[in-house]
């Protein structure tokens, strides 16, 4: 098959501020002064291949560079240095409902980021529609956003996205958002996209979802990949490595 996603000798780099100003005294005497940075080098070196088809699990410790790849592959980071290829249409679940106006209704909202997802014009509102019911809103659907929990807005963010027809699904967390209940409706549509043959690259805490469901599973550590194969294996590696070579100490289920 052929390559949809291609990362190559990708680098990311952040500057992190010692000093924050957030007073008017605090600016002007800052004007005075340097402020001094912190380099934190993000991703160092990294290259990617995902052929259309697959299901890819990211795991490593927090800060390891998981989400950072993600978000350069959806576009809404810039690399320093690399080469970031991607082939067919996208839809990115990383920031659930970001683009959501607390001042729309619920279905308005949903109809406003269809639009930016691209739904099927012939699709739209039944799609609308579907995107509501899936996120158990029907009862809400004329009512402001701002009125609902933040748990309803996530909820309808991963509906609205997961109505779209993209070739290639980036997640991240979203087996984290919801009750009991909706998680196992995010499953059964992980199920569905993955008979489906979508591209799906994932971010998540839970490992034993990602042994799953993921066809191949890629480790992070300080900005570089230091592994890449079997779940199972992988899975086990990296839990071996936060228990310090010591299975069983619970470390394991962390990322």
């Amino acid at each position: 098959m052929a390559a949809v996603i291609e990362m190559r000798d990708v680098y990311k780099t952040f500057q992190i501020p010692h000093e924050i100003h957030t007073t008017l005294v605090e600016r002007v005497v800052s004007m005075f002064r340097p402020i001094s940075y912190e380099r934190l080098e993000a991703l160092s070196g990294v290259t990617v291949s995902i052929e259309e088809g697959e299901f890819v699990g990211l795991i490593g410790r927090n800060g390891s560079g998981k989400s950072t790849l993600l978000k350069l592959m959806a576009g809404l980071l810039v690399p320093d240095r690399g080469i970031c290829r991607i082939r067919g249409s996208m839809c990115e679940l990383l920031e659930l409902g970001l683009g959501f106006n607390p001042e729309l209704t619920v279905r308005e909202n949903v109809a406003l980021y269809a639009s930016i997802l691209g739904y099927p014009r012939s699709e739209l509102d039944a799609r609308i529609e579907g995107a509501i019911d899936f996120a158990d809103l029907e009862r809400f659907k004329d009512v402001k956003l701002k009125s609902l929990s933040t748990g309803m807005h996530i909820r309808l963010g991963f509906a609205t996205a997961v109505q779209a027809c993209a070739d290639i699904l980036l997640l991240d967390e979203i087996l984290a958002v919801g009750d009991g209940e909706f998680q196992d409706k995010c499953i059964d549509t992980f199920r569905e996209h993955k008979r489906l043959g979508k591209t799906i690259v994932l971010v998540s805490h839970d490992l034993a979802q990602v042994e799953h469901f993921c066809d191949r599973v890629i480790l992070f550590d300080s900005g570089k990949i230091v592994d890449s194969g079997d779940p199972g294996a992988i899975i086990s590696r990296y839990q071996d490595r936060l228990s310090g070579g010591k299975k069983g100490t619970g470390a394991g289920r962390q990322l």
